[in-house]
């Protein structure tokens, strides 16, 4: 098929996820993985989904993107604040998790080593995307629980992306120059980001915008050179330059356009086209097992720890279910998995369900029962943008009226 007839039906399958998640206000990235997911077992349907070299790469690209975002949307100044609550919740939100599902994976469902490396890690994840959406919708990304829910999930997705790139590395002289190279481009590329902003910056050529292609590209090749994973030093160069999006967010705005509107529908629908019906069926009992070992590994860890911090209960309650829900790092692992020949088809659907399922269920129980009450500050747009946070506002208004 004619390449750009295959690019416009990709595009078009995230316009109707677009079109959905407005409508009903669930995250985009969780309709998309749903839309390609149904659209790929559509008989007759499922032949025109095709998956080419380029939406790969797009996908690929997209994922990168979105890891380097992530990472910029964290207040450094919050992570400082909260640093030792923030490190232990994101820390024991990591590894209960990574343990649990690796060791059910492996001794209960008998994977292979591998394969349960790749379950223990996909399940070890907190949602970003899902967490900042649901903070910025109920004002509390202004607030010290908002911040400090936040900074814990840096640490435990941190976690996630140095355990990928860990365990799956080849070691080698190439992953030492990866290393080396990477921590000298993190010294200096706030600084150069900073300069080309100062000097350069707002010009029609977006020079600071392709700057951060370069290095984001570079390290991901390196990365990827080196038998290790693209996102790696994506999150962490988010991480390094979100100093210089707090005093300009034009920048991060129009990146986010970038990707939202071509690049990660691209890696998303991808994630939903791989699932498969039929695997869905026949595992639905290895995805509830899975699904119960995330969620009580996430509470063993997150609900004590949350105590010793002398949360309030409600608050302690609403930290814990948000920080055992799941869906960009834990596709992203799947994926991977996939891709490398580490996990079969059946093991991705079922792993992807779960995650799914992670992003529904604790976000939807956490908002109705736990959410702590406060007003939406009005110049609140650094996190979906001023029309986002428009139609956050409207959807408030609607099911207040109601």
């Amino acid at each position: 098929m004619n390449v750009y007839y295959v690019l416009a039906i990709w595009i078009a399958m995230a316009l109707l996820a677009s079109f959905i998640s407005i409508r009903i206000g669930v995250s985009v990235a969780l309709i998309e993985i749903l839309v390609g997911a149904i659209f790929g077992n559509i008989p007759g349907i499922q032949e025109h989904v095709q998956q080419t070299d380029y939406t790969t790469l797009l996908a690929g690209v997209g994922s990168i993107l979105l890891t380097f975002l992530a990472g910029a949307e964290i207040d450094p100044i919050s992570l400082k604040r909260h640093w030792k609550a923030s490190l232990s919740l994101g820390a024991v939100s990591f590894v209960l998790p990574l343990i649990g599902a690796y060791c059910y994976a492996r001794f209960v469902l008998d994977w292979n080593f591998h394969a349960s490396e790749i379950a223990g890690i996909a399940l070890s994840t907190t949602s970003v995307a899902v967490v900042y959406a649901v903070m910025v919708e109920t004002g509390l990304n202004r607030h010290d629980i908002g911040k400090l829910i936040l900074a814990a999930c840096f640490v435990t997705d941190l976690g996630t992306v140095l355990a990928l790139g860990g365990l799956f590395a080849t070691y080698g002289w190439l992953l030492l120059v990866f290393v080396v190279v990477t921590a000298f481009a993190m010294y200096v590329f706030p600084r150069a980001l900073r300069w080309t902003v100062a000097n350069l910056g707002h010009r029609v050529s977006e020079p600071e915008i392709k700057l951060i292609f370069v290095v984001l590209l570079a390290l991901g090749g390196l990365a990827t050179a080196a038998g290790s994973e693209a996102v790696l030093p994506a999150y962490i160069a988010g991480l390094v330059v979100a100093g210089v999006f707090m005093n300009d967010r034009v920048i991060l705005d129009r990146i986010r356009a970038i990707a939202f509107a071509f690049l990660t529908p691209f890696f998303f629908l991808r994630a939903g086209t791989l699932i498969s019906a039929s695997a869905l069926v026949t595992g639905a009992g290895v995805i509830g097992a899975l699904f119960v070992v995330k969620m009580m590994t996430k509470f063993l860890g997150v609900w004590p720890t949350a105590t010793h911090f002398r949360l309030p209960q409600r608050e302690r309650a609403y930290t814990t279910l948000l920080m055992a829900t799941g869906l960009t790092f834990g596709s992203i692992a799947a994926l991977y998995g996939l891709t490398n020949n580490l996990i079969n088809g059946t093991q991705y659907t079922e792993l992807v369900t779960v995650i799914i399922l992670s992003a529904f269920v604790p976000t939807l129980i956490a908002q109705q029962f736990f959410r702590p009450t406060v007003d939406v500050d009005v110049d609140e747009q650094e996190a979906l943008g001023e029309e986002d946070v428009s139609v956050v506002r409207r959807r408030r208004t609607r099911r207040e009226d109601s």
